[in-house]
């Protein structure tokens, strides 16, 4: 079981970096300058970081009957970013559907956002192996979208370009709109990250890992 559940995380990280290219050439295709900014997407730059993970944590689970600590905390703060993302993307998708806006979504994106971190909930539940995952992942899950953010404005002041509309001031009717999707969006990562640490210590798939009502093992707090 351990054996096949590495190979799954092998072929997860490959269809991840096979959706990453043909999201990569699709965009340039578009001669669009957001095609030509694809690596500004924190979408993007999560995945990209799921897929090396992804790699880590298959050859780990082809050599180890348990993930190590690290490991468990480690994909606990991508696991986060890459459903916040999607859950981002659908919001986008369907307020612009809303608005009558049209808005292209091929399959890489479907993949990357909508398929990968449905596939990854259901492994990260039941997934052989895995430890109970520590609560102090969420100042780490929350400070990267937080540099990002921060980097994302100072660019866009430059380049004249932003990933999202409500980091642009010409899109949004002032800079109280900006702080309160930023906060909201915070929000959402926190929620996502405190939601998959409840996961992992409700359904502990490790022999060593916490079980609920025992005390944590070292590192899982």
């Amino acid at each position: 079981m351990r054996i096949a559940f590495g190979w799954s995380r092998l072929l997860t990280a490959a269809v991840c970096a096979a959706a990453l290219v043909h999201r990569l050439f699709w965009g340039l295709g578009s001669q669009t300058i957001a095609g030509q900014n694809f690596f500004a997407y924190l979408t993007i730059q999560s995945n990209i970081a799921f897929a090396a993970l992804a790699i880590v944590a298959g050859m780990v689970a082809l050599r180890r009957a348990e993930d190590p600590p690290w490991l468990t905390a480690a994909r606990a703060v991508v696991l986060s970013w890459t459903i916040t993302a999607g859950l981002a993307f659908g919001l986008i998708v369907w307020q612009a559907g809303v608005h009558g806006v049209p808005i292209w979504v091929p399959w890489s994106d479907v993949v990357l956002h909508w398929v990968l971190p449905a596939w990854t909930i259901v492994a990260w539940v039941f997934g052989p192996g895995r430890r109970a995952a520590p609560w102090r992942i969420l100042p780490v899950v929350l400070a990267y979208p937080v540099v990002w953010g921060v980097f994302t404005i100072w660019r866009g002041r430059i380049v004249g370009w932003y990933p999202y509309y409500f980091f642009d001031p010409r899109q949004v009717s002032g800079p109280g709109e900006t702080v309160v999707a930023c906060a909201t969006a915070l929000a959402i990562f926190a929620l996502v990250a405190a939601g998959l640490v409840a996961l992992s210590r409700l359904h502990v798939t490790a022999g060593s890992g916490a079980t609920p009502g025992s005390r944590a093992a070292p590192g899982s707090v």
